[in-house]
């Protein structure tokens, strides 16, 4: 049998996946910021990993997974510049950081829900770990890689010599590349050191705040990782996951110290997923052009056919996301969950052992080829389409799922969400014809029709159907 193979940033190419206990599998993947809904963009990065660990279980690994989240700590600007994203958004909603902290949190787990996405074992909050992070800063300050600077303690980068390993890049080029979102920092020496310990010093408006040998203040965002990462799966931690934007400085930096603190390497995969963009580039909250899963589910879009739509890509290529694209997946998704009901209607036939093995192993190696979704969902039409009996074909459906996980034998029920979507355009539609709108009336019946969504004018009024 094949190894596995996945694609590792650190060494910049496809190679075997051998973790460091046989069977045992540690995995880490960076949590949102709780400071607003999670965009889209983000939860593409949440599905891939989701698929990451349920393929792994799939091959017979032991998984333990552990994730963060971010409710103290990220600030505006990567550079240490801007207040807290949690201190802006409580000012913003006129609340505290920790009640901003719980709805978004909440929100979050909401959204992880709707797009089957398993939650990791272990999910621990930044502000859980404080006397973790205050035992790592005072480690590295005694070793010589941190130091005290206007009240501040901040990462020497200068004495962690491959500390542009990850990012491939250098020094000057990076400079170049941020030289806008630099803030010049009087208290660093180096331009790229970083934060770990903020006191009143640098920000005086930090809501949530704790004691420390260098004053009362918070962590940065970065120690809060390795921190939670070294608690709960060891020293030497197998694969680290994020979105690409997080390879610099984050993920940087997280080496950098983690490094620095243990004396050995800490990870030895890392596994980073590529943007969401839209037709005119990366969708982003700074751009105002990201968008949150409600926003998909208020325009009537099953969230499954979103994660069906990521799955069809691959997890290191760009995905261009439009309505268009949606439409199509969700016609595809459609189609197949049809075909999937007229299977269950009519089951019949023992299991063919032969060619259960053979489609797994078909199946499996989609998935050892650096996480290929798209030939692991080929795979499952190459079950369809066989002869094969139709028990044979839903065992092989209902095990594929484990890890694709996008309802293939659940029995159909309208979701309230887009229930209540497809009665709010009806009433548009019925309005538009009552002011003799009648092209957007039409416009409307379209809009529904390319949903599957059937609507009928009787003398009762407007019914609806819904095609799947």
């Amino acid at each position: 049998m094949s190894k596995m193979r996945i694609y590792n940033t650190l060494t910049k190419k496809v190679e075997d996946f051998v973790p460091y206990n046989k069977n045992e599998v540690t995995m880490y993947t960076c949590g949102p910021t709780v400071y607003y809904y999670a965009h889209i963009g983000n939860l593409r990065t949440y599905i891939s990993e989701d698929i990451l660990e349920k393929g792994l279980k799939y091959l017979g690994y032991n998984v333990k997974r552990c994730m963060n989240i971010t409710d103290v700590g990220h600030l505006a600007g990567d550079s240490d510049t801007g207040e807290d994203k949690m201190v802006s958004a409580a000012k913003k909603e006129k609340k505290s950081v920790l009640d901003i902290a719980k709805f978004y949190t909440d929100a979050f787990f909401e959204d992880m829900e709707k797009l089957n996405i398993k939650k990791p074992e272990i999910i621990s909050p930044a502000t859980d770990n404080i006397p973790k992070y205050i035992e790592m800063i005072t480690k590295l300050l005694k070793d010589g890689y941190a130091y005290i600077s206007g009240g501040n303690v901040y990462f020497d980068t200068s004495k962690y010599p491959d500390y542009y390993k990850l990012s491939g890049r250098n020094h000057d080029d990076l400079l170049l590349a941020v030289r806008d979102d630099v803030e010049v920092d009087n208290n660093k020496k180096n331009p790229f050191d970083f934060g770990l310990w903020f006191t009143d010093s640098k920000f005086n408006d930090q809501e949530l705040k704790w004691e420390s040998p260098w004053g009362v203040g918070y962590p940065g965002w970065h120690i809060e990782c390795s921190a939670i990462a070294l608690t709960y799966l060891g020293e030497h931690l197998d694969i680290h996951c994020g979105g690409i934007d997080n390879i610099f400085p984050h993920h940087t930096n997280e080496i950098a110290q983690s490094e620095c603190y243990l004396g050995h390497k800490w990870c030895n995969y890392w596994i980073h997923m590529e943007f969401l963009n839209d037709a005119s580039g990366k969708m982003s909250k700074s751009k105002g052009t990201s968008k949150d899963l409600r926003s998909l589910i208020q325009k009537g879009y099953d969230p499954v056919v979103y994660r069906f739509f990521c799955l069809q890509s691959h997890y290191r290529k760009t995905l261009v996301y439009s309505l268009e694209g949606l439409d199509t997946a969700t016609n595809a998704y459609n189609k197949l969950k049809r075909k999937i009901k007229t299977i269950k209607e009519n089951k019949e036939g023992t299991l063919n052992q032969k060619v259960i093995e053979k489609y797994q192993e078909s199946f499996k190696e989609a998935f050892k080829n650096d996480m290929n979704t798209s030939l692991m969902i080929t795979t499952l039409y190459d079950v369809l389409k066989d002869e094969v009996n139709n028990n044979t074909k839903l065992y092989l459906i209902e095990d594929f799922d484990k890890v694709l996980s996008l309802d293939l034998l659940k029995d159909e029920e309208i979701d309230k969400d887009f229930e209540n979507y497809i009665k709010e355009k009806i009433q548009e539609r019925t309005l538009s014809k009552q002011n003799k709108d009648y092209e957007r009336a039409d416009q409307i019946r379209d809009e529904l029709l390319a949903k599957n969504v059937i609507i009928k004018d009787t003398r009762e009024g407007t019914t609806f159907e819904i095609t799947k």
